[in-house]
């Protein structure tokens, strides 16, 4: 069976060959072909060889040029990668979900040009249901810093995005910061729980904190020149995940959804694609290493 290839959407905008330029790297240092894939999504009945206008071309041959110009950018950043541009018809969403089927990793950006391919919606729908490790680029990263962050909900669950970071890291030759946030508040009215109130926020930050420890354990030992922290948040995840993003490179995160708990998951992915300040990372939890 061969490698798996890195698979990246594009639409042509700027966005999108940011996204082209991170998943060329990405493909370099996994020795993996790069899939270039733009999806073309035209209304019904419409000819593809329809013009918008004088000397613009049909939307097929703009397609096309998006597509060169995204292959141009990922030799430009990995000379004698094997890249593969494919431009096919269809919603933007489902096409690069069946592109990734069976892909390593799928990198979109987190905007597009907004006309034909609506990227933004497009990277929240695979953020939110990933076919693979999905990663979407995000303007705001402009240099490396060699750190990575990972997010860690269910210490008992998080197998698969632990991996990825691990193995993220390792490649980049970055250190990895693990976080796990845990959050209660006193209710306003209402009946008051003693035991909900009783708890100590110290004394639970500190259980968790050795229970964090114990699990990067075999990961260390896995991935022995990686350097991992552990942290203890006492916020809601996706704020606290956001505001560490802001020195890192990537920000890895689990999803349980196929384990029922998509009402957990969602609304930390959501709060990330809208305040992360680099790229972000969500790892199905079928997915291993």
């Amino acid at each position: 069976m061969g490698v798996k290839p890195i698979v990246v959407g594009t639409d042509g905008s700027s966005q999108s060959l940011r996204a082209v330029e991170w998943a060329a790297v990405e493909a370099m240092l996994h020795d993996a072909p790069l899939r270039i894939v733009s999806a073309l999504d035209l209304p019904a009945r419409l000819d593809p060889e329809w013009t918008r206008g004088p000397g613009t071309g049909s939307v097929t041959e703009i397609a096309e040029k998006a597509l060169d110009a995204a292959a141009e950018r990922a030799d430009l950043v990995a000379p004698g990668l094997i890249v593969d541009a494919r431009l096919v018809i269809g919603k933007p969403a489902q096409v690069l979900a069946d592109a990734a089927a069976a892909a390593a990793m799928l990198v979109v950006g987190s905007q597009g040009a907004g006309n034909l391919t609506p990227f933004g919606s497009v990277s929240r729908h695979l953020a939110m249901n990933p076919p693979c490790p999905v990663v979407i680029e995000r303007a705001e990263a402009e240099r490396p810093l060699g750190r990575l962050v990972v997010g860690v909900h269910e210490l008992d669950d998080s197998a698969a995005a632990l991996a990825f970071a691990f193995g993220e890291a390792s490649l980049y030759g970055a250190h990895l910061l693990a976080v796990h946030t845990w959050f209660w508040f006193r209710p306003a009215i209402g009946p008051v729980s003693e035991g909900r109130l009783g708890v100590d926020p110290r004394r639970v930050s500190a259980e968790a904190l050795a229970r964090l420890h114990q699990l990067l354990v075999p990961w260390r030992e896995k991935y022995p020149d990686v350097e991992a922290g552990e942290r203890v948040v006492h916020a809601r995840p996706g704020h606290a995940l956001a505001a560490a993003s802001a020195g890192a490179d990537l920000v890895v995160l689990g999803s349980n959804g196929e384990h029922g708990r998509e009402a957990t998951a969602g609304p930390v992915i959501h709060t990330l694609l809208g305040h992360a300040r680099c790229p972000v990372a969500v790892v199905p939890a079928t997915e291993r290493r």
